[in-house]
């Protein structure tokens, strides 16, 4: 006798499933790409590598927060779980502004010296990879986002995104930097590019928290 086949699972359910696999996908990627970055931006001296790794730490914060808040955990009073998803909002955006200046300092500091990174082969192959899977990723969280009708999603789509925009900047400076040696100056400049968008994610998603109508969500400009 054949076996009874198993029913689909109501698209109610697939949703929330896949925005919680996103989710952990986004984390573990995050923290490969920020121990890879890091190590090869300290090795390189590679300021504008190593800046993007420490900003791939922050962001497993921003994933952090989604997942929690599809988990059953966050399924009891929506006020108390709007004001912990809000403090973890400001205290991911300030590390995010904190970040930006400590970058875009180090930046003007490498500008003067004239220094530059041994090699930019390791941020061009970070960048371009990055490039590829949080494309995929962005793509997937904006259909889950517009299937659940969720803010929090859109809000992480949208760090998705600027995870994209920071990946860009990367992989420019580093191109233009392998094809011109002598261009001390295009590690500096990715990083101060680096930099002012990892402030503005930061004071959007300070400023998304302070609204009152704050819906969660990493709160990052689109």
């Amino acid at each position: 006798m054949s076996a009874i086949p198993a029913a689909p699972a109501p698209a109610d359910l697939r949703w929330p499933r896949r925005a919680r696999w996103l989710a952990l996908a986004t984390i573990a990627w995050n923290v490969i790409e920020s121990g890879v970055s890091i190590g090869f931006g300290a090795a390189e001296e590679s300021l504008a590598l190593f800046g993007f790794g420490v900003d791939a730490a922050v962001e497993v914060g921003s994933a952090a927060v989604v997942l929690w808040a599809l988990g059953p955990a966050a399924a009891g009073c929506a006020t108390t779980r709007r004001q912990v998803e809000r403090r973890a909002t400001q205290v991911q955006s300030a590390l995010f502004l904190v970040l930006a200046a400590s970058m875009a300092a180090g930046a003007l500091a490498q500008l003067a010296a004239g220094a530059h990174p041994a090699s930019t082969v390791p941020g061009i192959v970070i960048s371009a990879i990055s490039l590829g899977f949080m494309g995929f990723l962005w793509r997937a969280k904006v259909a889950a986002a517009a299937a659940l009708d969720s803010a929090t999603l859109r809000m992480d789509a949208a760090c998705a995104r600027a995870c994209l925009s920071l990946s860009a900047v990367l992989l420019a400076g580093s191109a233009v930097a392998a094809v011109a040696p002598g261009a001390a100056w295009a590690d500096a400049v990715a990083t101060l590019g680096l930099a002012a968008l990892v402030g503005r994610e930061g004071a959007s998603g300070w400023a998304a928290a302070r609204k009152a109508d704050f819906a969660g969500g990493c709160g990052c400009a689109g």
